[in-house]
């Protein structure tokens, strides 16, 4: 298989699905969305751009299976699994609020190795595969340099339906305002992941996510260069459950930190 060519198809197919979700959004009516639950919506919307994408994603490589937000599902009876998020950041595209994305990943036997996020307005659209590298818009990326907390910038999201560690989350937040250069929550984790990738961000930290939140960023903090665990700093076997993502440097410190007021 060559991933990178596999990639590049991938980030064609978000792209097609990232065009009806902009045509959609110029006469989206907040009325149209569902609940799931608790600040957990979905609309029309994510269900038909998740269709698109499982459509010419089932062409690309039909053995593969899928895990994916709106449940759509084709078996697959090979060893791939596609994990796809057809509209990360649903509370901010029925707010008409920038930025929501888009993301697909490759899972091999429990390893990812492709991704793709690609931010909805059509400007950036960021790609790795395995050993290949990161990338934005065709250009290399990596994370930053800085190799102290003081020095960081923070990317989380706060708690939306799970209320039950919110005053250690808000005790957590309050000592990285006070000691960072700042805290950032831009409503969708695929997005923060690929910030942290290409050096906007030097931190992302959150729980209580999904796989399909999290898997093609991962890929794409590791591939250019930074460092993405648990809680506890294992590596492997990365759901969202808790995740914490940065540029490496200052990873043990930021583990510390967590340690301190969130587990």
């Amino acid at each position: 298989m060559n991933l990178k060519e596999l990639t590049t198809k991938v980030a064609e197919i978000a792209e097609k699905a990232a065009r009806f979700i902009l045509k959609e959004s110029e006469k989206f009516d907040i009325s149209f969305i569902e609940s799931k639950g608790k600040n957990d919506f979905v609309s029309y919307v994510d269900r038909e751009a998740e269709r698109i994408i499982a459509e010419e994603l089932e062409r690309l490589l039909p053995e593969a299976g899928f895990l994916a937000e709106e449940k759509i599902k084709y078996p697959g009876s090979g060893r791939y699994r596609w994990i796809v998020d057809p509209l990360d950041g649903t509370t901010n595209f029925i707010h008409g609020l920038h930025p929501f994305s888009i993301s697909i990943a490759l899972e091999d036997e429990n390893e990812i190795i492709s991704g793709v996020v690609l931010e909805v307005s059509g400007k950036e659209i960021f790609t790795a595969w395995k050993n290949g590298g990161s990338w934005l818009n065709g250009k290399k990326i990596q994370v930053s340099r800085c190799s102290a907390l003081r020095e960081t910038l923070v990317a989380t999201g706060f708690p939306y339906k799970d209320f039950g560690s919110l005053n250690s989350y808000l005790n957590c937040l309050g000592f990285l305002m006070e000691n960072t250069h700042g805290v950032r929550r831009m409503g969708s984790a695929a997005i923060d992941l690929a910030y942290v990738a290409c050096g906007r961000f030097d931190i992302f930290f959150e729980n209580n996510l999904n796989p399909w939140d999290v898997s093609a960023g991962t890929l794409l903090v590791r591939e250019a260069g930074g460092t993405v665990t648990d809680f506890n700093g294992n590596e492997k076997n990365i759901t969202g459950l808790e995740i914490i993502a940065s540029n490496g440097k200052v990873h043990h410190e930021m583990l510390k930190i967590i340690n301190k007021f969130m587990t």
